[in-house]
């Protein structure tokens, strides 16, 4: 890569370019961004993930530049066309739009206007009044009639010439460099109905007649014109003030007030009209579409890396319910792991109302299983079984809690639902999904496509590949942060851990089953295909929880145990004592093991280990409840405050369950007391929050919400 490129990433980064170089080592030799931002410290001078993602995402686009700019040389050399100034022009370009206006004129293209005035042989004429030195032009037009060529009249080859002359204006990369910048600083968006759709698309009804700054427009609302314009509904306009696009042509191209400049005017406005404007309306719409998919991708990927990262109620045996009326509430019995013992069907709701024997079967249940704990989904009926569970009187305390199962028929429909359960059919499947969410969320989610987990906006619309690699990158930074125990997990959770991927997942889980659990990192070398660079990077973050050596269940990596080891050593003492005594490690000076490889970084790292070994990061479990006696949007009144639970944060609010099946919207302005730009900054995903009705729409289903004056936390 060409190494001005490290300079220029750190001065957007605004960081030091020897960071860059050595991050971008480090990636092109195989390294993953947590491997690099975990382990490599000292390498990178503590770059984040964050950071490291960007360096990686903008090598990349600067290697596709490179790619192109090679490829235009290429193109322009064989035409016989590249003269020294147009090659150092194609060279200094830094920008993908500022190549493709120089490369224009070059550009193989199909039959234009253009093309066919030249080839009636009007270039010449076309250059003659481009030159704006003669008034008299009707005489030498006269010149360029031809019969045999079409152009019957001097009207004919003056249109003609304006065609070409048209043609050359859209090329020049000057104005389209000054017409572009208009383009994106004072165009407006326009959205209106497509006549006879009014019906049919009243959805976007708030966008029948809508007209704003561009440059302002939210990036819900562009892509919400921008699907209705793709559903056939909406037209989307992006256009500045035309006065200002022809003054712009007018500066550049008008130099005499004579029948020549008169005839570049009028090629001018044609050229504005049929070329420039549709070319840079696309390009700028494509522009406004991709700042808005990336906005949107983050809000996803913020709102999937907060639900990930719930907190896991933990090894628990739990009793599951999938609710539902006519079909009956779908019941099952899990393990601490999460492994099926039993399942079968009850019927407490309407139609049957078996309201006794369901609580009985339930109580039964919880006593020949040892239940601690009772996950209910809160879909259909969810809130009727939750009344109903707090209705039986169980011989010990239980924890009841509501759980999200958005995505769980998804995953009880799946390949990898079938696999682990090949017996049963997806209403178990669902209810045992719903059990493990509670006792693991990232352990179970990482099982669904992130897209059907529910937590985005407008997941549809925007770059899908964009979109996966954005998600794939949150779900790989949460698992490896959190961290994965080689000998319980599914091969679905171990396949995002750094270096492992799906294929030697499989070979994992396959070594497991056949020689049983792993006692040692080191056995890891024993599973086929888990080479040297494997284990480099995915080492720390597998964990074996009572291993022969008590460094394999924590973050600790293995290249950093002779580093402990000799702590130990000069402590005489274990490793086991040094991880449980504080009095012996707050002996040790970490400045005198610093080497080369092990900076003080890195050494911090391992004494926080050695304090908390595979410490977890998310937070403690906290039990929520819903308000009692409300269950059905119809029990909502204005003026109500009530529990809720964050499910959804867009950049226009957030959404909030309060247990009507239906979740309420807090628009922005009513989050705060203060002005809030961002909802990310203020709230988390299933944050519990205290919220205000402010309105009802029974006939639309929506509800708004407030959190002003209701929630200290956010005055």
């Amino acid at each position: 890569m060409n190494q001005q490129y490290f300079a220029r990433i750190a001065e957007e980064l605004r960081i030091r370019p020897d960071q860059v170089l050595n991050t971008a080592k480090l990636l092109g030799g195989g390294a993953t961004i947590p491997f690099i931002s975990r382990y490599r410290k000292e390498y990178t001078d503590s770059l984040d993930e964050v950071q490291i993602t960007r360096i990686r995402d903008r090598i990349e686009q600067l290697e596709a530049l490179d790619k192109r700019r090679a490829s235009i040389l290429h193109s322009v050399e064989s035409q016989g066309a590249l003269t020294a100034d147009l090659n150092d022009a194609i060279r200094k370009a830094d920008s993908m739009a500022e190549l493709e206006d120089i490369y224009l004129p070059f550009r193989p293209r199909r039959k234009t206007r253009a093309t066919i005035a030249k080839s009636r042989g009007l270039e010449g004429l076309a250059r003659l009044i481009m030159s704006q030195e003669y008034d008299d032009l009707e005489g030498k037009a006269e010149t360029y009639v031809n019969e045999g060529k079409e152009v019957h009249s001097v009207e004919d080859a003056l249109a003609g010439a304006r065609d070409i002359i048209a043609e050359w204006i859209s090329e020049h990369s000057g104005m389209r460099r000054k017409m572009r910048s208009l383009f994106q600083h004072k165009s407006a968006i326009i959205s209106s109905v497509i006549r006879g759709k009014e019906q049919e698309g009243m959805k976007y009804r708030t966008y029948f007649e809508w007209e704003e700054s561009l440059k302002k427009s939210p990036s819900h609302r562009i892509l919400a014109m921008f699907r209705g314009e793709k559903e056939g509904h909406l037209r989307v306009r992006v256009e500045p003030p035309e006065s200002y696009a022809m003054q712009i042509l007018e500066d550049i191209f008008v130099k005499s007030n004579n029948a020549s400049g008169e005839q570049v005017r009028l090629a001018m406005a044609g050229s504005y009209k049929r070329l420039i404007r549709p070319s840079l309306e696309t390009e700028v719409k494509n522009d406004a579409k991709k700042r808005a998919d990336e906005k949107a991708i983050h809000v996803f990927s913020e709102n999937l890396r907060q639900l990930l990262l719930s907190p896991p109620l933990g090894q628990k045996n739990v009793l599951a319910i999938d609710p539902g009326f006519r079909t009956g509430c779908k019941v099952v019995c899990l393990d601490k792991q999460g492994g099926l013992l039993h399942n079968e069907t009850i019927y407490p709701h309407p139609p049957q109302n078996e309201v006794k024997q369901a609580s009985k079967k339930i109580q039964s249940l919880v006593d020949a299983y040892t239940i601690e704990a009772i996950a209910i989904g809160n879909g259909t009926a969810g809130r009727q079984t939750e009344r109903l569970i707090k209705s039986i009187r169980f011989r010990k305390d239980l924890v009841a809690v509501m759980v999200n199962e958005s995505g769980a028929s998804v995953y009880s429909a799946s390949s990898i639902a079938r696999e682990e359960f090949p017996g049963y059919d997806v209403t178990v499947r669902g209810a045992v999904s719903i059990g493990r969410r509670l006792m693991d969320p990232l352990a179970e989610l990482v099982k669904i496509d992130p897209k059907s987990i529910g937590v985005g906006q407008y997941q549809h619309d925007v770059d899908q590949k964009l979109l996966a690699r954005g998600l794939e990158d949150t779900v790989v930074s949460c698992v490896n942060r959190v961290g994965v125990e080689i000998n319980t997990a599914s091969k679905q959770l171990l396949s995002y851990v750094s270096g492992v991927g799906p294929a030697l997942a499989e070979n994992i889980v396959a070594y497991r089953d056949q020689h049983g659990p792993f006692h040692s990192r080191e056995e890891f070398h024993e599973v086929k295909r888990f080479g040297p660079k494997v284990f480099e990077q995915s080492a720390g973050f597998l964990r074996i929880n009572d291993a022969d050596n008590p460094l394999d269940s924590s973050a600790v990596h293995p290249e950093s145990y002779v580093v402990v080891d000799r702590m130990a050593a000069d402590m005489k003492c274990s490793v086991a004592d040094l991880m449980q005594k504080e009095s012996i490690r707050q002996q040790i000076r970490l400045d005198d093991y610093v080497t080369e490889k092990f900076g003080l970084p890195t050494l911090r790292d391992i004494m926080d280990e050695l304090v908390r070994p595979g410490r977890d990061p998310r937070k403690k479990f906290d039990v929520f409840e819903f308000a009692r006696g409300v269950h059905e949007i119809e029990d909502l009144k204005k003026g109500m405050v009530l529990p809720g639970i964050v499910t959804n944060i867009t950049d226009f609010g957030a959404f909030v369950d309060v247990g009507v099946h239906q979740d309420g919207l807090v628009h922005i302005s009513q989050i705060a007391n203060r002005f809030v730009k961002n909802p990310n900054e203020v709230l988390t995903l299933n944050q519990k929050v205290r919220v205000m009705v402010m309105d009802v729409d029974l006939e639309r289903k929506r509800i708004q919400l407030s959190m002003k004056d209701v929630d200290g936390e956010r005055e």
